[in-house]
């Protein structure tokens, strides 16, 4: 860790010195040809579906790929080789939802997946200015401000503090607007609440590094800055950042990959996705919020009335059940397992309760371990399907008092404007004829 000079808030690095001659190439032009001549083979080798969907138009479902044929018997055809990287059997084709370029968003295949882990590849992305590429060996995370020692911290620096590994969910603020906004009846839980993650973040505990600097007695806010091209800002209170909060440089034991904030992240537990800086590169402390536009333009609920909620950090209890749901279909009558996840950003989860007639009844499930605070929790209950037309949905409770909310209570309150924060209870209708459909209205 370097000692920033006093005055200083920011630390830049230069190319070294020395005569650049015609044919001397710097290394930053070369990684920038290098990841431009490769992409543009990789979308030449593609076929033309796949190329529009890598430059933001639709993309091919995995079900529309082409099928897998394999030997008749396995038994009788030598396997494939060892291999450097593993990868998943062409039977199965889990993938996001990519939308937009360089701003958008892909969200998570929750209905392809089974426990609470998120693999790393299939953790949602919400994108600004697209994604850095950062060289690990340059990058620094600079802490000044109202402490005693500033300082610049490598990810080498990081690694030698004491480390930790805890597994939290990620969920943007905006994860659910389109159900809530404008509901389809062929939405799949991936499109309903696929801006939702969850993972085991490894790294060093931000109280740590302030211990290191000496935050001072009068501090109440950090400013968390990211090092992509839109300089992503948020303020966040002391409070939260002395008690759980992660500067993590790995999930699922490998790397942050570089969508998720490879090389460094912020990670605020239970908070929403926006506060959780991806490529943090600074943290200045202070005694006010800076008011940035990520705090006022955007992530600030408006409500009924002409008011807004601002600073709205916690993500509240929600659930969604994952199966049965569009587009999969019953194919006879008999004992079902209804399967979801449910989580709370306030704290764990304490129980689920699932109703199979529109919210006539409901009956708890039964919580799979483990039960984690500020993390998915795998809910399942077994339902005999007679064969009549039923709707089913779930509620969640957590260890505050909490009770998802209905529709209807949560316009009344937020208005049908609200952009941020939808944690309704949401259902889906199977039909007699086992086909299943997103049932919005409760």
């Amino acid at each position: 860790m370097t000692q920033n000079r006093p005055g200083s808030d920011h630390i830049t690095h230069e190319e070294p010195s020395g005569a650049q001659g015609p044919d001397v190439v710097s290394r930053r032009v070369l990684l920038a040809g290098a990841v431009t001549v490769a992409g543009g083979a990789l979308l030449r080798s593609m076929p033309a579906s796949t190329r529009q969907g890598a430059t933001g138009g639709a993309r091919p479902s995995p079900s529309a790929l082409p099928a897998v044929t394999g030997p008749a018997d396995p038994t009788k055809v030598v396997g494939t080789p060892t291999s450097a990287v593993s990868g998943r059997s062409p039977y199965e084709r889990p993938a996001r939802t990519p939308v937009g370029l360089v701003t958008g968003s892909s969200e998570t295949p929750l209905q392809d997946l089974a426990g609470t882990i998120t693999p790393s590849d299939l953790h949602f992305e919400r994108l600004h200015a697209g994604v850095p590429l950062i060289d690990p060996t340059r990058h620094t995370l600079t802490i000044h401000g109202l402490v005693d020692r500033p300082l610049v911290f490598t990810l080498a620096d990081l690694k030698r503090f004491p480390s930790v590994s805890r597994v939290h969910f990620i969920e943007c603020s905006g994860n659910g607007r389109a159900a809530y906004a404008a509901p389809r009846p062929d939405m799949t839980p991936q499109q309903v609440d696929g801006l939702c993650s969850n993972t085991e973040w490894t790294g060093v505990l931000l109280a740590t590094l302030l211990r290191e600097v000496g935050i001072r007695p009068n501090a109440k806010w950090l400013l968390a800055e990211g090092g992509d091209a839109c300089l992503m800002a948020r303020s966040i209170p002391v409070e939260k950042a002395l008690d759980d909060a992660i500067i993590a440089y790995a999930q699922n034991g490998e790397a942050l990959r570089p969508s998720n904030g490879y090389p460094v992240r912020l990670v605020l537990p239970g908070w929403e996705g926006n506060t959780n800086v991806k490529w943090i590169r600074r943290i200045e402390v202070g005694t006010e919020p800076w008011m940035t536009r990520w705090e006022t333009a955007k992530y600030t609920d408006p409500l009924p009335g002409d008011k807004a909620r601002m600073f709205a950090f916690p993500m509240d209890a929600k659930s969604i059940i994952t199966f049965p749901a569009y587009p999969s279909t019953l194919p006879d009558r008999g004992w079902w397992r209804i399967s979801g996840l449910a989580w709370s950003g306030r704290g764990v989860v304490t129980g689920v309760e699932v109703t199979t007639d529109g919210g006539k009844t409901w009956r708890p499930a039964v919580l799979q371990d483990p039960t984690l605070p500020k993390a998915l929790t795998r809910f399942t209950h077994m339902w005999q399907w007679d064969g009549r037309e039923s709707v089913l949905m779930s509620r969640a409770y957590d260890d505050t008092g909490y009770v998802q909310p209905g529709y209807a209570v949560l316009r009344k309150v937020r208005g049908i404007a609200t952009d941020y924060h939808f944690n309704p209870i949401r259902g889906w209708r199977v039909k007699s004829d086992g086909s299943v459909v997103f049932e919005a209205e409760t």
